[in-house]
């Protein structure tokens, strides 16, 4: 039994949706089923909530490998459960989505997920880290002002970052979970091309067909913003990404999506045509 959580988020979805078009019923642990009902009856629902304990020892029993996601300052409060639950229900192998980094974690997000992994380290269980970079899927952010205005903003300049679509985390992630020689592994995925914002908002316009505009923006601005909606501490996070993203930091590309999967990194201009009508 594979059990997936974050089922109903951007790379658990995606990795319960390939495991499924393998054939296998994977169990899902999501907070509310209701949210989950694409998947019924081709997977096994379960309820529960990695901050309830008490829910995930019913939801670990007979697990064999965990697809682990968590996000956030509170990820590794939330992942010290669930480690502590696979470990009781004996699970064989924990695959855990981290982030880009975690390996020498400088940036507070890396440093977040470096507290995670290094708990499954020392667990004992036989584990995989995925440390991915930038999503393609955080360009669904900029939707809104590029629909009403031609543009976007983020406070980025000329700094690159190679993007990469979650379905090749996801497409890692089940290769992983379903083949042997991974355990022990960390894989830094990335797309395959590393892109400044205004070379993304040039493959927005190429597929949307009219132009589309980066306007680089202070950090301060975009922070006095973000706080009017999300905690401070996950602020300071974005702020400490988008900092080491203006001065090159970010500029990585890594062809591990290919050494694993035997297929290319997909590139943003095939991932803007799918999700084209987002901008539109």
């Amino acid at each position: 039994m594979i059990l997936v959580t974050g089922a109903t988020g951007t790379t658990g979805g995606e990795v319960a949706r390939r495991l499924i078009a393998t054939g296998r019923q994977p169990r899902l642990l999501v907070r509310d089923p209701s949210k989950a009902r694409e998947f019924q009856p081709t997977a096994e629902i379960v309820q529960g909530d990695l901050g309830r304990p008490e829910s995930l020892g019913p939801a670990m029993k007979g697990v064999e490998r965990l697809y682990l996601v968590s996000a956030g300052p509170s990820g590794p409060d939330l992942e010290a459960n669930a480690i502590e639950a696979a470990t009781k229900a004996g699970v064989g192998h924990v695959v855990k989505l981290s982030v880009i980094g975690a390996d020498k974690p400088v940036l507070i997000l890396s440093q977040w997920h470096a507290k995670s992994e290094k708990r499954l380290r020392e667990s004992g269980l036989k584990w995989t880290m995925l440390r991915p970079g930038n999503f393609m899927s955080n360009a669904l952010g900029w939707a809104e002002t590029i629909k009403s205005e031609g543009a976007f903003y983020q406070p980025t300049g000329t700094g690159r970052w190679a993007a990469i679509d979650p379905a090749d985390i996801a497409a890692v992630a089940v290769k992983t979970l379903t083949t042997p020689g991974h355990e022990g592994k960390a894989y830094t995925l990335t797309g395959p091309e590393s892109l400044s914002g205004a070379q993304y908002a040039a493959k927005l316009s190429s597929v949307l067909g009219r132009p589309v505009k980066f306007v680089d923006i202070p950090l301060e601005s975009v922070r006095s913003g973000m706080l009017k909606s999300m905690p401070p501490a996950y602020v300071e996070a974005l702020m400490d990404l988008y900092t080491a993203m203006r001065a090159g930091k970010t500029d990585i590309v890594t062809g591990v999506v290919e050494e694993v999967t035997g297929r290319r990194a997909g590139t943003f201009e095939a991932w803007a045509r799918r999700n084209a009508a987002a901008f539109m």
